[in-house]
């Protein structure tokens, strides 16, 4: 019988072993996987980057609605006639008590 050998990990790094060629046949395959990989982690910043610019921009056009409908509100109220008619006595106008007279003039 013949004694088995114990291969240390010296033997397996050697260029002429049968572990050290397999390595190298496969390098190519292992650095596109690295490649890969760092792609994948990459893609995956840049998505949660977007998705955090996303979240602030929805909160900016939020904040941009609300004061929308805060300006729409008191322009409404401040173009009543009688809110008009109050902003306009200090320029010595007033509304009249009658009717309106309707001017039509003829070419």
């Amino acid at each position: 019988m013949m004694a088995t050998q114990k291969k240390s990990l010296g033997n397996y790094l050697e260029l002429g072993s049968m572990g050290a060629s397999l390595i190298l046949k496969n390098l190519p395959f292992v650095l596109f996987l690295s490649f890969l990989t760092v792609i994948y982690i990459a893609n995956a910043h840049y998505a949660e980057k977007q998705v955090r610019q996303i979240q602030s921009l929805q909160n900016e056009v939020k904040e941009l609605k609300r004061q929308y409908n805060s300006l729409k509100s008191e322009i409404m109220f401040k173009s009543r006639l009688a809110e008009v008619g109050e902003d306009v006595e200090s320029l010595g106008l007033r509304k009249t008590a009658g009717s309106v007279h309707r001017i039509v003039v003829e070419d």
